[in-house]
């Protein structure tokens, strides 16, 4: 893990075209700015964990009684 140390209003730059800013200092919070491209999602890390227990819940297929589908017509 890269450790950076940045004051209020510095900022890094990731990949080229990621910048997080410093915004505030406050006790034991930090609130950071993040400017990247659309395309580029940013989450909370605690938010991104949800999101993947989410898709890996929904990827889950449970048993399937093909004999229930209905058949199909002739000449369909």
């Amino acid at each position: 893990m890269l450790v950076l140390s940045r004051r209020t209003n510095e900022s890094i730059v990731i990949g080229g075209e990621i910048v997080v800013t410093v915004l505030e200092i406050k006790g034991d919070q930090v609130r950071l700015g993040i400017r990247a491209p659309r395309h580029v999602t940013v989450h909370r890390e605690e938010i991104h964990a949800e999101i993947q227990r989410e898709n890996r819940s929904a990827a889950v297929v449970g048993d399937v009684d093909l004999g229930r589908l209905p058949k199909p017509s002739a000449g369909a």
